[in-house]
């Protein structure tokens, strides 16, 4: 199966190629570019450098959320006009979910994480056991009280990923640690990798079905709440 993905849940823009499990092309880039202004050109030279026709991909798979509102749009919107237009499937993946996939190793628990504005995090918590990623806890709005708290009580090490650059390391316990910089940041060949893992055609529905995964409201939503109380 090759694998076109697309994941633009944060401030990284990242396009992945991948065909059973093996990464072939990955382009990410994260310079405060709009995603909308640099998505297209991200995708086209991939497809160009790696010599891929658009006839020969399989599935395109998306990351889902949680993660920025306007990002995750924008990868949805795109996904679904290129299955559209290609005739393709598409698989959809939760984006925690698949941050875990940038660090396959046992031994520790994953805790990928988001910044959800507001001193809040999106935590996902994962473990890999003989090959298989299983999942200890879904996906939860937290501080970074609770965050460590919720990993305390698995008593097992652990290791953060994604935006986790605003906990702060001295406040971290000795049993809790960041991974490296370059594993932290989402990967559109997890998000690959995740959704060959997934995908299943006879459950497949229809392309315009996927929705983003949010959790919250957006800011603008609230504000909008706010004003019709008042």
């Amino acid at each position: 199966m090759l694998t076109l993905a697309i994941d633009t849940a944060t401030s990284v823009c990242a396009v992945g190629l991948c065909r059973d499990g093996q990464i072939l092309a990955e382009y990410r880039i994260d310079m405060g570019m709009t995603h909308s202004e640099g998505l297209l050109p991200q995708l086209e030279q991939l497809l160009s450098r790696t010599k891929v026709a658009k006839s020969e991909i399989d599935l395109l798979a998306v990351s889902l959320g949680p993660g920025s509102f306007t990002g995750l749009r924008i990868g949805l919107a795109s996904v679904e006009a290129m299955a559209y237009s290609w005739k393709k499937p598409v698989c959809g993946v939760n984006t925690l979910k698949a941050l875990a996939y940038n660090l396959p190793v046992e031994g520790f628990v994953l805790s990928p994480v988001l910044d959800a504005q507001k001193g809040n995090f999106y935590q996902a918590i994962y473990e890999w056991r003989a090959g298989k990623l299983i999942q200890h806890q879904d996906v939860k709005v937290v501080d970074g009280q609770q965050l460590l708290e919720n990993l305390a009580v698995l008593g097992t090490p652990a290791l953060l990923l994604g935006e986790c650059r605003k906990l702060d390391d001295a406040a971290l316990p000795g049993w809790c640690k960041k991974a490296p910089a370059h594993l932290c940041l989402p990967q559109a060949a997890s998000v690959a990798l995740l959704a060959e893992a997934e995908y299943d055609p006879e459950a497949a529905g229809d392309i315009f079905g996927l929705e983003p995964y949010y959790i919250r409201r957006s800011e603008a939503e609230e504000l909008w709440e706010k004003r019709q109380q008042g």
